[in-house]
């Protein structure tokens, strides 16, 4: 009987070793923050980036270096820049929008003000029509790419930057799961929330990728047209706050309204 009974202290012993806080070892089931498709896509975004940054020094004379290469922080800069970049975007249309989405991708992903001026400069440079499809398409890469960085280090920056608005934030989005493109759609056309809270907070309230790209490609576009068409008389422009006067911003809110009335309506039908 004596060996059976080793038998069974041994594996005493074993079961007694796992629990032990010295015996754990690595799991092996730790998932990457990304899925495969979201790795995809900040491959692409980051390609891209690094293409346009090329391309940019590829074709612009060296002299030329001072004058482009800087970010307008006020709408004096920005005139200038335009002055400067004007001649150089026509030569090499090409190369200089790369460049451009590149910058704006950029400064989205690492939430650097001052995306503004460059959606006022796509108006000045290339007219209403082509100026929303660059800063829709450049200002959605962007935010998709913070998503992605947000989802791997970005919990405890939003915790730290925002603990208030991160917890309410994350209170809304629990009550509207079922109509979660809606609500998402109605705070990216109205300024409720900064979209740079928006793209850093997304992943960690778990908001899924495909109804924050979808939401931030739609949802910018009244915006993106407001800036966008001022850029044409960027000249006559005081001031950032002439973009976005009252009429201006119930006329977002009326759009974003639009966008969430479903969600109300069903909560309503809910209730009673």
């Amino acid at each position: 009987m004596a060996p059976p009974r080793i038998v069974h202290d041994e594996e005493n012993a074993a079961s007694a070793d796992e629990g032990s806080p010295t015996s754990k070892r690595p799991r092996s089931d730790v998932r990457f923050p990304l899925s495969r498709c979201e790795l995809v896509a900040a491959i692409a975004v980051f390609l891209t980036f690094i293409i346009g940054i090329l391309s940019i020094f590829s074709t612009m004379p060296k002299d030329e270096y001072e004058k482009i290469l800087r970010l307008p922080r006020s709408l004096s800069d920005l005139r200038i820049l335009k002055e400067n970049i004007a001649v150089y975007a026509t030569d090499y249309q090409a190369n200089f929008m790369l460049g451009y989405c590149s910058v704006y991708i950029f400064m989205q992903t690492f939430m650097i003000p001052g995306t503004i001026f460059m959606s006022l400069l796509a108006g000045a440079l290339f007219g209403v029509c082509k100026g929303i499809i660059l800063v829709v398409f450049t200002a959605t890469a962007g935010a998709s790419s913070c998503y992605f960085l947000s989802k791997i280090i970005g919990r405890p920056l939003a915790g730290w930057l925002w603990p208030e608005k991160l917890r309410f934030f994350q209170a809304e989005i629990a009550k509207r799961r079922e109509k979660l493109l809606n609500y998402m759609l109605f705070l990216r056309i109205t300024p409720t929330l900064p979209n740079t809270f928006i793209n850093l907070a997304s992943p960690i309230v778990d908001i899924p990728f495909h109804i924050f790209f979808f939401a931030t490609l739609f949802g910018l576009i009244p915006a993106s047209f407001i800036t966008v068409r001022a850029g044409l008389a960027l000249g006559d422009l005081k001031s950032l706050r002439d973009l976005y006067d009252f009429k201006t911003m119930v006329v977002l809110f009326l759009i974003g309204s639009v966008a969430i009335f479903p969600s109300i309506f069903k909560r309503k039908r809910t209730y009673e």
